[in-house]
């Protein structure tokens, strides 16, 4: 497993699968180890998907300082490893909350970025968030599912506050376009992959600065790909859609059937997505 020092002396891990021109892929939780990622529904047979464990999940190790949790803070992890893999220029993909901190080092380093690729991700860093109401519009497409009135129940008292495991597992198939064993799978091995108070002070208050951010990618020239889960609600759509005109180069592709995690729902559509996307100079 190969290693680098951020420059605060933290080590950091990543993994590498396939073989290939590379992929630097940001997992996120926030703050979930990147093994969540697999190997992308096959993704890997194309690519060389670089997989870092942000600091203090998976392999890295945990931070002496608990405030580099915060996602601006982790901007260096990542330049660090473009420059221990020795690239000019990333493709780089990001997934959910990795979308953060995705977008903060673009910010500051447009010009590393060959490609970027936001899979069913945030966008707070630009100053798009997702509401509870359209947490309730996507979970309104699911009504005819057979579990779907234990775990509207359950979305309810999460909505209301449960901080509950029973509720915040009763929720999981929202997530998923197919409630299957695979997807059951996933989401059992979730709370034992993530890092919850590295999670917690992740879009802590003074992460994200989105004027400042908008105004630094206005003119960027990277191809920027929005992809976007037809049942999800982070983010619906028509939010994936406001974050792809947020780039001159952007584009939104909405993958049917599918949920938060598009490579596990359809991995062939998923794949073919972002190889065409990934090949198209």
């Amino acid at each position: 497993m190969p290693t680098l020092t951020a420059v605060d002396g933290t080590e950091l891990a990543y993994h590498e699968v396939g073989e290939g021109e590379p992929l630097l892929c940001l997992p996120g939780g926030p703050m979930r180890a990147s093994a969540y990622l697999g190997d992308l529904g096959g993704l890997s047979k194309r690519r060389r998907l670089v997989l870092p464990d942000l600091r203090g999940t998976g392999d890295s190790q945990i931070p002496a300082d608990p405030a580099t949790y915060r996602c601006d803070r982790q901007v260096d992890d990542v330049e660090a490893l473009r420059e221990c893999l020795g690239l000019d220029r990333v493709d780089l993909l990001t997934h959910s909350a990795g979308g953060d901190l995705a977008l903060l080092y673009a910010a500051r380093h447009p010009e590393r970025i060959r490609t970027l690729t936001l899979v069913t991700a945030r966008a707070r860093a630009l100053g798009v968030d997702f509401a509870e109401e359209h947490r309730r519009e996507a979970a309104a497409l699911r009504a005819a599912e057979p579990w779907f009135p234990a775990a509207y129940a359950a979305y309810e008292a999460v909505w209301a506050g449960s901080t509950s495991d029973a509720d915040w597992d009763a929720i999981g198939p929202f997530f998923y376009g197919r409630w299957d064993a695979a997807a059951q799978a996933h989401a059992a091995s979730e709370v034992a992959q993530c890092n919850d108070e590295a999670g917690e002070r992740y879009a802590g208050a003074g992460a994200f600065e989105p004027a400042a951010a908008r105004a630094a990618l206005a003119e960027w020239d990277a191809r920027v790909l929005v992809l976007a889960g037809e049942l999800d609600s982070g983010p619906l759509p028509r939010v994936a859609a406001d974050i792809a005109r947020l780039f001159p180069r952007g584009e939104l592709v909405v993958q049917p059937g599918a949920g938060h995690y598009p490579w596990l729902d359809d991995p062939q559509h998923f794949v073919r997505t972002v190889e065409t996307f990934l090949d198209r100079r």
